[in-house]
């Protein structure tokens, strides 16, 4: 899954990676604000492959927690793509608790399914705003996001499904894995964008790189 790596020079998939510590970083922040505790980062991992490889890669990620909960939202900008935000089974409850959110809602098919969803929808909003929003502060450029789509407690292999991207583009995969210090979440994040961006995002990390020499 690595052959296309070469894309990107070492020096680039290194500052790239930089960038997104810093930039993942102020998520965790940024959430932390809002729920009173600690995200737990991994280093950032950068992989690129064939889009049709792009449902197995993440998959074989997640398949400890058999049902998973995603928050996704598209950026549009110089740098562009999808961001996934896939949480643990109960995810949803647990944030709720941690967020200390009651149903006020009287009648309705499901208030709690509603309220679970605007939980994570938050969350989502947070934590892929931040993140991307950095990012791409830091690389210069502005970016819109379209409303965040919520899928809750499905199983994995039907939640990542296969021709939900163009198979003709090559992804660039931008990855970490979180957990928070109190209560039972935790999962990944994924920075989908194509090689649509990758021309840009070259010459931005090279301006990146030169304010440093």
């Amino acid at each position: 899954m690595n052959t296309k790596k070469s894309l990107l020079t070492e020096e680039e998939i290194d500052i790239l990676q930089e960038i997104m510590n810093i930039s993942f970083g102020q998520s965790a922040a940024d959430l932390a604000d809002v729920i009173d505790t600690h995200v737990v980062l991994s280093i950032p991992y950068i992989n690129i492959l064939e889009v049709p490889e792009l449902p197995d890669y993440i998959r074989s990620h997640v398949k400890d927690y058999k049902n998973i909960n995603i928050v996704e939202q598209k950026f549009w900008g110089k740098f562009r793509g999808d961001a996934l935000l896939i949480f643990s089974s109960g995810a949803g409850k647990e944030l709720m608790s941690m967020l200390q959110t009651e149903s006020n809602t009287a009648g309705g098919s499901d208030p709690f399914d509603i309220l679970e969803r605007e939980t994570l929808m938050e969350v989502g909003n947070i934590l892929i705003g931040a993140c991307v929003g950095k990012l791409s502060e830091l690389l210069k450029d502005v970016v819109t996001y379209t409303p965040p789509m919520v899928i809750v407690e499905k199983d994995y292999r039907e939640a990542i499904t296969n021709g939900h991207y163009d198979e003709e583009k090559t992804a660039i995969i931008l990855k970490t894995d979180f957990r928070f210090n109190e209560g039972d979440v935790s999962g990944f994040l994924f920075l989908v964008t194509s090689n649509d961006s990758l021309r840009w995002l070259k010459e931005a990390l090279r301006s990146f790189i030169e304010q440093y020499e």
